[in-house]
């Protein structure tokens, strides 16, 4: 039986009326820190103070220290979940943490308002509706990548496309989209690369984007920029980016402009 559409309406925007609650339940106070706690995704893990790893790329889940007499030991890797700490100063964002693993600890101090566990779908919303207004925001992006549940390549990309957002959480918003696979984070980075309306800046760290994708996924968008973009400063960031790889496809696009030179 399928779901009336007003039934599916309804809870869209009962999701979205949580999240800016969160938002606004997180800029309450207006100074201090609050502190949310949210389940993280289960191929992260950290030691909940120094470092978050993530075992899906291969990194190494543990990071070792030395002790002053030169004996190492090493901290371990746990699983979640997510931590977050916003700093507070007058109702703005002054600086946002984010941990996986471990527990807060209890310092009774007046000015930290512990928000205590929320999902990681709302506590991501939240986020990046804070990113959306906040110069710090792309420490609360970077914070909403690791909620578990929830893939948020397209807010991501209508962050990025978003005009009214600070231009610093834009272009953290592209640099998330290179670090996803699949044709939707391309084809939305290639969107923003060549879209001449947009952001100077916004356009050229999506070029950048799409050299760092794995796999070589984004050459094929670099080379149709190197060749077709209106902006030669962009086409030259895109065969600038082009030239770090030996992938052949590149090496028959210079060939091709060297040929045209003569």
């Amino acid at each position: 039986m399928r779901t009336p559409t007003f039934v599916m309406l309804g809870v869209l925007t009962a999701g979205v009326a949580e999240a800016q609650s969160l938002a606004e339940r997180i800029l309450a106070p207006r100074n201090g820190t609050v502190r949310i706690t949210f389940a993280s995704r289960p191929e992260l893990c950290g030691d909940g103070e120094t470092f978050i790893s993530d075992r899906s790329r291969g990194e190494h889940n543990y990071v070792n220290y030395e002790r002053g007499d030169g004996r190492g030991w090493r901290r371990a890797c746990l699983d979640g979940p997510a931590r977050v700490a916003i700093s507070l100063f007058d109702g703005s964002i002054r600086r946002v943490r984010v941990y996986v693993g471990g527990a807060w600890r209890n310092t009774g101090a007046e000015d930290v308002h512990d928000l205590g566990v929320v999902s990681a779908p709302r506590a991501a919303e939240a986020l990046l509706a804070l990113a959306r207004q906040n110069a710090r925001g792309k420490e609360a992006i970077f914070a909403a990548t690791v909620a578990d549940s929830v893939s948020i390549g397209p807010d991501l990309l209508r962050l990025a496309k978003d005009d009214r957002t600070p231009r610093e959480s834009r272009k953290t918003a592209v640099f998330w989209l290179s670090q996803m696979a699949g044709d939707s984070a391309t084809a939305g980075l290639e969107d923003l690369a060549t879209d001449d309306d947009e952001d100077r800046e916004v356009r050229e760290q999506a070029v950048f984007a799409l050299s760092q994708l794995r796999h070589d996924e984004g050459i094929p968008a670099l080379i149709k920029v190197a060749r077709t973009n209106a902006d030669p400063g962009i086409r030259r960031k895109a065969i600038f980016w082009l030239g770090q790889s030996d992938d052949p496809r590149v090496l028959a696009l210079f060939e091709e402009l060297l040929t045209k030179r003569r």
